[in-house]
């Protein structure tokens, strides 16, 4: 799920060599990936009332739920 996320992110922004994903795994059932990316690049990953962001939950989720595992999704400034 890290390097699906990792692509679709890279190709939203400006300066994807600055991208960074942590994917970590509190229990067996639960993912959590943490998007890290340039301060300018925060607004294009979030978007407009957090519609790309959502977007990106949207898929996360839809990815882990075909694994059976739950997904959460963080934008770190």
């Amino acid at each position: 799920m890290k390097e699906f996320i990792e692509f679709i992110v890279k190709q939203m922004v400006d300066k994807p060599e600055r991208v960074k994903i942590e994917e970590t795994s509190p229990d067996q059932k639960t993912i959590e990936i943490k998007i890290e990316v340039d301060k300018n690049d925060i607004g294009k990953v979030v978007g407009k009332h957090g519609k790309n962001v959502n977007a990106l939950r949207t898929l996360l989720t839809a990815v882990a739920a075909k694994e059976r595992h739950r997904a959460t999704l963080q934008v770190l400034e």
